[in-house]
Order: C-alpha cells, then sequence, then structure tokens
C-alpha cells in the first residue's frame, strides 16, 4: 500500500474516532458506502479525487486533512516525488504540495490535465474560496453555469460553493497551481 493510501485510511479512522461517528454515519454524510469506506480506512481502495471530495466535503475536512501525513516545520516539497491522485485513466492529476494548516486555512494543489480532459468538481462547504494560477496551457472553468477561459500566467478566484469543471480544450498539457481557502 503506498503512502498516500496509508494517510488517507489514517486520517479518516481519526476523524471519525475524533467525532465519534460510526461507518453508518459517515457513510450517511459523504454519500460514500460504508463497504467503500472500510476499504478505504484498510488501504484496501485507491479512493478517487471525486470519492476523496465527497468525503472532505460530508466531514467538513479540508481535501488534504484527508491525505496528509506529519509535517515538519519546514520542507522542500518535490513535485516528481509527490503521487499522485488520478482520474480518468491518468489525464486528471492531483499532486499535494502543502496540506491544510488549521492556523492558515488553506491547502495548496499543483493540477494537471491532459489535452480534452475534463475534471468535474462538486460543490465544496459554504464560504470555500478557490484561487487558481495558470502556469502552462489554458484553462476553461465553468463556475456555477458560466464559463471563463483563463490563460498562462493569469488567474481566477470563486467561490467554491458550486459546482464546477475544470476543462483543457487546447492540444497542449495543462498545469494549473490550486489554492484552496477554507473559512475559520
Amino acid at each position: 500500500m503506498d503512502q498516500i493510501n496509508q494517510n488517507i485510511g489514517k486520517n479518516l479512522n481519526r476523524v471519525r474516532k475524533e467525532r465519534n461517528i460510526s461507518l453508518d454515519k459517515t457513510s450517511e454524510l459523504t454519500g460514500v458506502s460504508k463497504t467503500m469506506l472500510g476499504q478505504i480506512e484498510r488501504g484496501e481502495s485507491n479512493p478517487t479525487v471525486t470519492t476523496l471530495w465527497k468525503i472532505a466535503n460530508g466531514l467538513r475536512l479540508s481535501f488534504s486533512t484527508l491525505i496528509s501525513g506529519d509535517s515538519p516545520s519546514v520542507s522542500i516539497i518535490k513535485k516528481n516525488e509527490l503521487n499522485p491522485l488520478l482520474e480518468s485513466n491518468g489525464k486528471y492529476r492531483v499532486y499535494p504540495l502543502v496540506p491544510f494548516n488549521v492556523e492558515k486555512q488553506f491547502e495548496v494543489f499543483a493540477i494537471t490535465l491532459e489535452p480534452g480532459c475534463e475534471h468535474k468538481s462538486e460543490a465544496h462547504n459554504p464560504g470555500v474560496e478557490e484561487y487558481i494560477f495558470v502556469n502552462e496551457g489554458a484553462l476553461e472553468i465553468v463556475v456555477g453555469v458560466e464559463t471563463y477561459v483563463v490563460d498562462r500566467e493569469d488567474a481566477i478566484t470563486f467561490q467554491a460553493d458550486r459546482n464546477h469543471i475544470y476543462r483543457n480544450n487546447g492540444n497542449g498539457i495543462l498545469k494549473c497551481t490550486v489554492l484552496i481557502h477554507y473559512p475559520s
């Protein structure tokens, strides 16, 4: 079992115990089956990004609370040493760069989308904001019903309590840095 799945299982179990909630109640809150939750806790499943967001939203957690390990006071994060979370047959990759910190209330991810890739993200909890910085390519993003195009070296910010879709309609790879801010 790789480190990220160990972290997810350990963190999900810890949160449930801290809150004294059963797998049944967790399933009810998240919309993820009790069987899947048990498999995730035991490290027997590689949950999708969508499943992890359902768990995070249902339990009102930051995404990286589920995937982070212990963090030292100074860190150099090397993207090429991280295991990305994969969806769409690996065409959508999420690299957890900076895990959530309760004092700072944010987390940071590097996201890569191959040409033609689209990722649908469910609405986050009220007050959550996304800040997206496009590093390479052009991002087409649908927030609610509005579509925006964000070019290389530009950024977009929005209230993330609505469904949103990331798209790469270009011919080359799309790379973004995403900061997610959670209200106190």
